[in-house]
């Protein structure tokens, strides 16, 4: 049976609404299309913590900077809905532009702090731009519980501070990164890659999993974001954005020396025309 689609704000709440009339508890994920196996694994955990799902597939131009993939992010709305339909998702929300900023929208949310370093600086605009169509979505679906990837770690705690401060009734769930076999984490920009630059890319989760092995037994935070930056650029990465320990719940910075609280270690670098991002507990 296909995938029921909504488009529109109103048909959204109407089928949630009777959900939960009838004591049902509903999950959301939000995604932005081009879906894989990262996102079917939220949608499955989305479905144990609640009996309904909806997820929604809206590629939001306000969190891509002017020169960004906008434009070529790859869309293929039949496609992700079979695969939402295959991973138990109940419905999916596809709303137009015009649906989502109307004409004369003049709203955006903005979270400071955690917002600031790492993709805060290196995309200018980006994470108000996701704080605003996250705090809609959330408004629009009124689910008990929204499921994040915890690939987009910033981002999700950029959404944990935002569900807090505006005491939104929905609790906040991480999951799990999916990754390939070599390691690379998934993700729809992965398409982009070209045959000989797969490889490379995989460098990317390897040269972490030193840096963690080697702030696990004590090494200085400096000395091993410095010699992870070293390795990217001699593996073929052309712009690295960031390769950096930061804690893991603010994302403050650490001091120079060994890792002295719960941290992360996240990295965003360049291959070829694909940005890649990835992190993992320290």
């Amino acid at each position: 049976m296909p995938l029921p689609i909504v488009r529109t704000v109103a048909e959204l709440r109407a089928r949630v609404a009777a959900w939960k009339a009838g004591g049902e508890r509903v999950g959301f994920v939000p995604t932005m299309g081009a879906l894989h196996e990262g996102h079917l694994s939220l949608v499955r955990l989305a479905r144990t913590r609640a009996q309904r799902v909806v997820a929604s597939v809206f590629v939001n131009p306000t969190q891509f900077a002017p020169n960004e993939d906008f434009d070529a992010y790859p869309r293929d709305e039949a496609r992700d809905a079979a695969l939402l339909a295959s991973a138990g998702c109940d419905l999916l929300f596809a709303p137009t532009l015009a649906e989502m900023y109307p004409e004369g929208f003049a709203t955006t949310v903005t979270v400071a702090g955690v917002s600031e370093p790492l993709d805060g600086q290196a995309r200018p605009g980006h994470f108000t731009g996701v704080a605003t169509v996250v705090t809609k979505l959330l408004n629009q679906v009124q689910a008990d519980v929204a499921v994040f990837g915890e690939k987009d770690y910033q981002q999700l705690q950029v959404i944990r501070r935002l569900v807090r401060d505006l005491d939104m009734p929905v609790e906040i769930v991480g999951g799990p990164t999916a990754r390939a076999d070599d390691g690379l984490a998934l993700s729809s920009r992965n398409a982009y890659l070209a045959a000989e630059e797969r490889p490379v890319a995989a460098r990317l989760n390897q040269v972490m999993r030193e840096a963690i092995a080697a702030l696990n037994a004590g090494e200085a935070v400096a000395a091993v974001e410095a010699r992870a930056a070293e390795a990217l650029a001699a593996a073929g990465f052309g712009r690295i954005d960031y390769v950096e320990v930061r804690d893991a719940g603010d994302l403050s910075r650490l001091g120079p020396g060994p890792v002295d609280r719960p941290a992360r270690l996240l990295a965003a670098a360049v291959l070829g025309r694909t940005r890649l991002i990835d992190n993992m507990a320290v």
